[in-house]
């Protein structure tokens, strides 16, 4: 953990060192403009580690603010440095297949000028982003599943994940999700991972409870760990969610009425360096739980899907990948998973990954929905 929070400030601060030279470079004629440019820029930079840091020691009102700043800083950063390289690719290809006006970029009001437009777009870009953050859209799914049992025909599930609750994504994000399923008539919620952060507190905590109470399915309110409850202390954060009237399942299965068995995975990221996970079919033996019902699986990390098909799953529910949150991230994650955002078919089984109902990090979305998954199994 220490090689890679060094690694990651390394890679955190030369990117902003960069960013933040060729900014001085293209205001360099306008000594006032750069010398605020530089104040701005190195206090943005510097307010991520600092709010992390302070975070860690001591949560309060000091770093909930740097937090909240520092994570704008990141979409900062992440735009700017393609701003930057977009303009060094422009000067480079015209070093060679001149197109620009000779001593164009030589000229006094050109690297303002540059400047100018590529903060801008930075910026909008930004606003952009936190606005579409801030729209949550439904998906809708009509699956069949097999081996009717019990009295249930039709069944809606309503499902959500990566709302990373805590300081920076509040109270006000909750409570639009619970309007939401509310309004789509569930039978049960199931959350698949990543629900708080590291920064909840005890008020933010009541708040979330008070909120989480408003969900009554007949069924019940299922959900199991993500990452980041373990990243930012498990215990603390699922005893948060047992406090919001959710039931947690880890490598636990359970009977959602008479409709199907519900099995909850441990994440990856729980586990020790020795240690295997459990598998579905080991879940399910150890419950003793009848195996006529068909079986959905709650695991938040989209990985080794054949897991779920093998073990002759119905629907496995994930989410993780935030559909990549920030546009080309989304590219990235399509190479990484099998699956990052939306439906899939692996034999008899069904697969949803969620785009997520929340952010991390800098609270805009580029690219990608926020959303709220309601799922109507028909059996048969």
């Amino acid at each position: 953990m220490s090689l890679f929070l060094a690694a990651a400030l390394s890679v955190y601060a030369l990117i902003n060192v960069y960013i933040g030279r060729r900014g001085a470079q293209a205001l360099a004629s306008v000594p006032a403009a750069r010398r605020v440019f530089l104040v701005l820029f190195i206090g943005l930079a510097l307010a991520f580690p600092l709010g992390r840091f302070l975070g860690s020691v001591a949560r309060g009102r000091a770093s909930t603010v740097l937090a909240g700043i520092g994570n704008y800083q990141l979409a900062v950063m992440l735009f700017g440095l393609v701003a930057v390289l977009a303009v060094d690719l422009v000067r480079l290809v015209n070093a060679f297949v001149p197109f620009l006006p000779k001593g164009w970029f030589a000229a006094p009001g050109a690297g303002p000028a540059v400047f100018a437009v590529a903060a801008g777009a930075v910026v909008l870009t930004i606003v952009a982003g936190a606005v579409n953050a801030t729209r949550l859209a439904t998906a809708d799914l009509e699956l069949t599943v097999p081996r009717k049992t019990g009295p249930a025909g039709r069944l809606t599930v309503v499902a959500a994940s990566d709302l990373h609750l805590g300081a920076v994504v509040g109270p006000e994000r909750l409570a639009k999700v619970v309007e939401r399923a509310n309004a789509l008539g569930p039978d049960v919620v199931l959350f698949a991972g990543d629900i708080v952060d590291e920064s909840v507190t005890p008020e933010i905590e009541a708040r979330l409870a008070a909120l989480m109470r408003r969900l009554r399915p007949p069924l019940g309110v299922f959900a199991v760990p993500g990452n980041h409850e373990f990243y930012s202390g498990l215990e603390t954060n699922l005893a948060c969610l047992r406090a919001c009237g959710v039931t947690v399942l880890e490598d636990r299965a359970v009977r959602v009425g008479d409709s199907f068995i519900l099995v909850g995975r441990r994440d990856p990221s729980s586990l020790g360096s020795r240690e295997q996970r459990l598998s579905i079919e080991s879940i399910l033996a150890a419950s003793g739980l009848p195996a006529d019902l068909p079986v959905v699986v709650l695991d938040h990390q989209p990985v080794r899907l054949e897991e779920a098909e093998r073990a002759g799953a119905a629907l496995q529910i994930s989410g993780h990948t935030h559909d990549g949150q920030i546009f080309p991230v989304g590219l990235i994650n399509s190479r990484i998973y099998e699956l990052n955002r939306g439906y899939l078919r692996k034999g008899d089984t069904h697969y949803y990954v969620t785009s997520g109902a929340g952010t991390w990090g800098p609270p805009i979305r580029v690219g990608s929905r926020a959303e709220v998954v309601r799922i109507r199994l028909t059996f048969e």
